[in-house]
């Protein structure tokens, strides 16, 4: 969902304004992995093969063409790719060698292959042992296997972390082990370490580094001592993860896209969801996080219906900020079944499952014994959800059940 200017919705057409407020279907299986910048996508699917879609204007796409856009999947590697990153105008990924691979523009030296010239085909930056990459405005990050985390591009607001404001083109050391996971944002980074301690460097304008001030960190400084699971940055904005399923946010906020239902920066990590997230994603200035129940929810901004909340915003007209400041719900949870009674005294039935998949509905007059009875098989739509209407006896006992249908 959202912005479709350069066809990077993956959809085989430019959506009229450019958008859409609704999520739609671009493939239906076999993906496994996502990145997403402003006007580029990619996916992984489980054959290993890498896919684009989009703008192609700093040959990102790594096909050599940087006139041709595509608004469909397009295949740029057939096998062996593990993991994707994509950021403003550069790509990365890691094959099944730990090998670490660049191409797209690379004026900041972010693809850290010894030069600042763009590469329209993948290049190899690293030979091996590479287990996690992820790249910003600028500059890039990787973890080693050895948990040693490394940096290269851009460096004007300490964003490397190395203690400098100079910037590399070569894959620098940044710290020497015990990093788990990394993030990316426009012009600062996010790390965690083992013991679950979440660290920060860089562009602190918005308070996106979380430490109580709006200063740059030219080496990265402790925000959290323990219990973080996950990191997401976008242009201004922090969030992160606890073990309890906690998300806490920090940063910019102008757009609503801490959630902590405000338009006012926060330097400090703010509790936003008490618990039961399972995994955070950070946009420009819009975030999106999943339940353990499945559904999909989401903060922000949403000028061009990112959100995928239905609702188109006209930016131009007052109250301009289009925008919700608390969490919304985009998608229902899966499994969950719920009635509601219309006017002409039918029960219309809905349900979320796997999308496409067969349910059938069955209807009962007792359970002791039960006395299922047919009524109707449907597959669900292509986000999962099933709506079935038939008429209630109001003179018995009523009991339904959805059930899948091999």
């Amino acid at each position: 969902m959202g912005w479709n200017r350069y066809g990077q919705l993956g959809d085989g057409k430019i959506q009229a304004n450019f958008q859409t407020n609704l999520p739609e279907q671009i493939v239906a299986s076999n993906v496994t992995a996502i990145a997403a910048s402003q006007d580029i996508s990619f996916f992984l699917k489980v054959n290993g093969s890498l896919w684009v879609m989009g703008s192609n204007e700093a040959y990102q796409f790594g096909d050599g063409n940087s006139s041709h856009n595509t608004n469909q999947p397009e295949q740029i590697v057939a096998s062996n790719v593990v993991a994707i990153a994509v950021g403003n105008m550069a790509g990365l990924f890691i094959k099944n060698d730990g090998s670490l691979w660049g191409m797209g523009a690379n004026s900041s030296g972010n693809l850290g292959d010894g030069t600042y010239y763009v590469s329209s085909y993948p290049e190899v930056i690293v030979q091996s042992n590479v287990t996690a990459i992820s790249t910003g405005g600028g500059h890039s990050l990787f973890l080693m296997g050895d948990g040693s985390l490394w940096a290269m591009g851009d460096n004007t607001y300490g964003q490397l972390g190395d203690g400098s404001y100079t910037r590399t083109n070569r894959p620098e050391q940044i710290v020497a082990s015990n990093v788990v996971a990394i993030a990316a944002g426009y012009n600062w980074s996010l790390f965690l370490k083992n013991d679950g301690s979440l660290w920060a460097m860089g562009q602190n304008t918005y308070g996106e580094l979380g430490d109580g001030t709006t200063n740059n960190a030219v080496l990265p400084e402790q925000i959290v001592a323990s219990n973080v699971m996950s990191i997401a940055t976008g242009n201004t904005h922090s969030l992160f993860l606890e073990k309890d399923g906690s998300l806490w946010a920090m940063g910019g906020n102008n757009a609503g896209q801490l959630g902590n239902g405000t338009y006012i920066n926060s330097s400090l990590p703010e509790k936003i969801v008490t618990g039961n997230v399972s995994a955070i994603s950070a946009g420009g200035f819009h975030s999106l996080f999943t339940k353990n129940d499945g559904s999909l929810w989401a903060i922000g901004y949403n000028g061009f219906g990112q959100l995928g909340d239905g609702i188109k915003y006209n930016i131009h007209v007052p109250p301009y900020v289009a925008a919700t400041n608390q969490p919304e719900q985009i998608l229902a949870p899966f499994n969950q079944i719920s009635g509601k009674l219309s006017t002409n005294g039918n029960m219309q039935l809905s349900f979320v499952g796997i999308a496409a998949a067969n349910y059938a509905l069955d209807w009962a007059t007792s359970l002791s014994p039960a006395n299922w009875q047919p009524l109707a098989t449907n597959p669900a739509g292509s986000f999962g959800t099933l709506v079935l209407t038939n008429t209630p006896d109001p003179t018995t006992n009523n009991f339904w059940r959805i059930r899948s249908v091999p």
